[in-house]
């Protein structure tokens, strides 16, 4: 057994990433080597030529899972960067006397430890360290009380692995052959988009209703600060007068008491009628107020604040805090735990008393329980990190980071003070119009006479016009039968408006109220459908494009059960109960794949779809006779006669009217015919294509199969509506050939995907602009191949597609540039493509940032070795 130099004992700590191995061992010694996985060191394999030849037949179909032994799974390391740290992780092994896998303590990072020791096969004593947090205590505390590998953990994790991997690789195939190629489904991924998809269907269903109110601004005469406040009227002759809520989806009535709906007529008529009526307080109603503070954040609420505050998107938030807590700043950052330990609330008791006085902390520590089912209590809820907490200030943090911490910090401190305490006031008033209506009016205030933890900490609401805790109200002081005088008296009309679209914080709300998928798994789901496609952002709404509306509706139609809510939600009790050893992983894995008597198994569904009518599923009724269909390249609209138009991919579905519609086919897809090519015969029309416009011949109907038509995009000066038979027959003409060289080697200009080039052999070299294609001599050309070839691709610097602003995190310029693979943003250094389906007129900063600040903290890719420096090795 090997030993270090001074006789100790060598132990090896594996953690996941390096960011946290280097955290850690600056909390250890010398007799202690702690190195990175990079995350998963192995997984099923992606496809069947991944998995060696000789076990394809076994685990070909479904790919990585023999479904006829168990449910065994393969798993593979793949090339490149994980197999070197495998075979970097095993040389060090064998100077090792003890292995300890220290990687988180979530159901995942169990299943790396897992993995880990498999793969590893160590000779040495296997101990698993755990933790919730980045200190020296902490970690000194899970080196002496190390425990074994949990394998029920292991077994729910590895459950959900392979339940993802069927479903994903069952159904997916289907959506390539009936929709397009590309998709991908998932089973809380395809949940999600139908949440998102279901709430544009109510949007789309909605009918707005019109009604009217009142307010009237009352006087009391006095000296009081405030004299005057402002009252609704809330009843016309008994009638209690519509709001919005009392109106359906359809703009009817809902409500089946005495309701008055109040057009604009009526309601000018009485604000006239009670302009010099004389008004009477008929009720006063007292009530004190109390406001119990927050739980701690876990890992949903985090999300959702992080929005709301901060404008962050799920997964940017998950990769700040994954980066406080591998620094040692912040505790694990996923959890579903709103507990604190002793230690933490006796820090933040601590901080309480120094920053706000005694008189803002209260007797008794504040428990707080999880209402979120089989939430793992042993758990705690993120909080800054250690025994005693630094303030925000004391960190050294900046920019995003230190904004994130800044928040968790105030929640937690919050957490542990006082309630806010107050009184709210309800006030009813009454009068008579002078054209004879009794009309009752209503006010209410609320005034806060101890603000407790209010004074650290304020939760943010999604309704922008919800009001927050702190704010009040002031009325008046009033006594019954008092006398009160209108300063005024307005009618207002209003119009009901739809269910708003979720946005990240919203659909994170849902999917955990729904009890469908983990809290540790939203922020990877979302970014999966925007990623997608089959979601944009609007703002900061999630938009569902109509490809989202095509896969639901196949889902629905197809596999209906397994994209039911309920089942999904069912799912992960299944997997909650193999984490406690109270279910079985292979009987679970059998009833889900087969079935049973009661339902179908996903193996009989895929096997026994029938025809699906792939025009069906991808076709939805605008009205008018005409269809919206999601085709090959992006949505378009069809009229009976056959007329198309494209559909613009930042297009709402819900904005997609019949008059909307008529228009886009009225515009058509933008072609236009030129006229006729006099050396081929054949008719030149002008396209909008999915590359951008081009110039093109027809083929006549009797031409071959495999014959391809000349094409040629067109100049960045050229327009689709202004091109020229002559221009397009010009743009057909390359390439053109520019002469010969001294050599006899012929000169070739031709525009191509970097830009306009002239080339010479192997040997090439970019244009200044693409009207030199028509115009450079074989002298020119040879002045530039006599100069050293620059970068491949390089082409003048175009001006930026648009500048979009300050990034909040670094204070960088961020623009969109257009790029070989289409536009992208950038702030100098990072660069990211615009997501698929987000137009760059529609790109808001707040999005570019969370798109630029998810690329930076990915960090560079990892530089591919040659093939001879691996054979050096």
């Amino acid at each position: 057994m090997a030993h270090s130099t001074n006789g100790a004992e060598r132990r090896l700590v594996v953690v996941e990433s390096p960011a946290k191995a280097r955290t850690i061992a600056g909390y250890l010694g010398d007799d202690y080597i702690v190195e990175s996985s990079l995350g998963h060191i192995r997984d099923l394999p992606s496809k069947k030529t991944d998995i060696p030849a000789a076990k394809r037949e076994r685990y070909g179909d479904p790919v990585g899972v023999d479904v006829n032994s168990n449910f065994e799974p393969l798993y593979i390391v793949p090339s490149g960067r994980a197999k070197d740290q495998v075979k970097k992780l095993k040389a060090l092994l064998k100077d090792a006397d003890e292995l300890l896998l220290a990687t988180d303590e979530d159901r995942e990072g169990e299943a790396i430890a897992w993995h880990l020791r498999e793969e590893l096969k160590p000779k040495v004593p296997v101990r698993r360290m755990v933790f919730h947090e980045i200190t020296r205590d902490a970690i000194t505390a899970a080196v002496e009380n190390p425990r074994d590998i949990d394998e029920n953990l292991v077994d729910a994790q590895e459950t959900r692995r392979i339940v993802d991997r069927l479903y994903g690789y069952q159904i997916s195939p289907v959506l390539w052959r009936k929709v397009t190629r590309g998709l991908s489904a998932g089973r809380v991924q395809s949940v999600a988009t139908r949440l998102v998809v279901d709430r544009e269907r109510e949007r789309m269903d909605f009918t707005a209703a019109s009604y009217w109110d009142l307010t009237a601004t009352l006087d009391t005469g006095t000296s009081d600060d405030p004299s005057s406040f402002d009252a609704k009227l809330l009843s016309v002759d008994g009638a209690r007068v519509a709001t919005g809520r009392d109106f359906n989806s359809h703009g009817e009535i809902k409500s089946s008491g005495k309701v008055v709906v109040l057009d604009e007529e009526r309601a000018q008529a009485l604000a006239e009628a009670l302009g010099d009526a004389s008004y009477a307080v008929r009720s006063v109603e007292a009530k004190p107020y109390t406001r119990r503070p927050y739980a701690p954040f876990r890992t949903t609420t985090l999300q959702q604040e992080a929005s709301r505050k901060l404008g962050y998107g799920a997964a940017r938030t998950m990769q700040i805090a994954q980066r406080l807590y591998e620094n040692g700043y912040i505790t694990y950052m996923r959890t579903d735990s709103t507990t604190l330990s002793d230690a933490a609330i006796a820090a933040a008791r601590t901080q309480v008393h120094e920053l706000y006085g005694s008189t803002y902390l209260p007797e008794s520590p504040r428990v707080y329980s999880s209402k979120v089912k089989n939430a793992q209590e042993a758990h705690e809820a993120i909080r800054p990190a250690g025994d005693s907490f630094r303030t925000p200030a004391e960190t050294g943090l900046r920019d995003e980071e230190f904004r994130l911490y800044e928040l968790i910090w105030m929640r937690t401190i919050a957490s542990q003070m006082r309630d806010a305490k107050g009184e709210t006031l309800t006030v009813r008033v009454n009068a008579t119009a002078s054209s004879g209506e009794t009309v009752e009016l209503g006010a209410s205030g609320r005034t806060i006479t101890f603000y407790g933890f209010l004074k650290a900490y304020v939760e943010g609401a999604d309704d922008p016009e919800a009001e927050l805790d702190d704010r009040e109200k002031r009325l008046p002081h009033l006594t019954e039968e008092q006398a009160l005088t209108a300063a005024g008296v307005e009618a207002e009309g209003h119009t009901t408006k739809p269910p708003a679209r979720y946005t990240e914080a919203t659909l994170v709300k849902e999917l955990e109220d729904r009890e469908i998928g983990r809290p540790s798994t939203y922020a990877s789901i979302i970014r999966t459908i925007l990623d997608r496609g089959y979601v944009f952002k609007r703002g900061n709404a999630l938009v569902p494009a109509w490809l989202a509306f095509a896969v639901v509706r196949l889902l629905e139609e197809h596999f209906t059960r397994l994209i039911d809510y309920e089942f999904t939600a069912k799912m992960e009790d299944v997997l909650d109960e193999i984490a406690t050893g109270e279910a079985d992983r292979v009987r679970e894995l059998a009833q889900f794949w087969h079935g049973d008597d009661e339902v179908e198994g996903l193996k009989s569904l895929a096997d026994n779809l029938g025809e699906i009518d792939a025009r069906g599923v991808s076709s939805f009724p605008v009205g008018d006779g005409i269809m919206v269909r999601v085709g090959r390249y992006g949505p378009y609209v069809e009229d009976e006669d056959g007329n198309r138009g494209s559909v613009p991919e930042d297009l709402p579905p819900d904005e997609l009217t019949v008059d909307k519609a008529w228009e886009l086919i009225k515009a058509g897809n933008g072609d236009r015919e030129l006229g006729v090519n006099p050396e081929t015969g054949r008719t030149v029309v002008a396209k909008s294509g999915r590359y951008g416009p081009y110039v093109t011949e027809i083929l006549p109907e009797d031409a071959p199969k495999r014959a391809k038509a000349p094409t040629a995009s067109l100049f960045k000066s050229m327009d689709l509506e202004t091109i020229t038979l002559d221009d397009a027959l010009r743009l057909l003409s390359l390439p053109r050939t520019v002469g010969t060289d001294a050599e006899g080697q012929e000169i070739i200009a031709a525009n191509g995907r970097y830009g306009p080039y002239v080339k010479k052999g192997s040997d090439s070299r970019s244009l200044s602009d693409e009207e030199s294609l028509f115009t450079i001599t074989v002298e020119e050309a040879e002045k530039l191949f006599a100069q050293p070839k620059g970068r491949r691709g390089a082409r003048p610097q175009a001006p930026p597609l648009k500048e979009l602003g300050e990034d909040p995190a670094t204070g960088g310029q961020l623009v969109v540039k257009d790029g070989r693979f289409g536009p992208y943003i950038t702030d100098g250094e990072t660069n990211v493509t615009v997501p698929k389906g987000s137009s760059v007129e529609q790109l808001t900063l707040e999005r570019a940032a969370e798109l630029i600040a998810e690329k930076r903290a990915k960090g560079p890719a990892p530089k591919k070795r040659s093939k001879s420096s691996r054979s050096r090795s």
